[in-house]
């Protein structure tokens, strides 16, 4: 079975940017081989809307069977507000803590995103764990596209 990743505005965006461009492009060459499906949101849509041109269209250069698409529910605006209620990230960060907790009930396998501050962040990822154990969701697993990409066997 492909592997699940759910990607955030940062991934998309990373495909564009000097910095993330290498490991974001070797994961969407994991795409194109059939490797993996990416889960996106209406959220990740909505995001996007606010992007530059060449930003918004990559996902539409790709056939929708790439993609498994999935919407923010109540159900996921309580567990995103739990996030912050628990002070796992500030206020601000809401919109974060609903891609979290969009790939949490969706039980991706992984959610992909160069957000350093408030995603892939160790202690921030323990917090939204701890959260999601007391409520009985599943563990979610976040990494850097970094850590998706295949390097090879050396």
């Amino acid at each position: 079975m492909k592997q699940r990743i759910y990607i955030d505005t940062s991934v998309v965006g990373g495909y564009f940017d000097e910095e993330f461009k290498e490991a974001t492009t070797m994961l969407f060459d994991r795409l194109d081989k059939n490797e993996i499906i990416f889960v996106v949101s209406d959220l990740l849509d909505l995001e996007l809307l606010n992007a530059p041109q060449h930003v918004r269209q990559l996902l539409h250069n790709y056939p929708t069977d790439k993609f498994h698409r999935i919407e923010l529910t109540e159900e996921a605006i309580k567990l995103a507000d739990t996030y912050i209620n628990e002070k796992v990230v500030g206020k601000t960060s809401l919109e974060d803590c609903r891609h979290i907790a969009l790939a949490t009930i969706h039980k991706v396998d992984v959610l992909a995103s160069w957000n350093f501050k408030h995603i892939v962040n160790l202690d921030r990822i323990k917090g939204y764990n701890f959260v999601n154990m007391r409520l009985g969701y599943s563990i979610i697993e976040i990494r850097s596209p970094k850590d998706l990409v295949n390097y090879g066997n050396d």
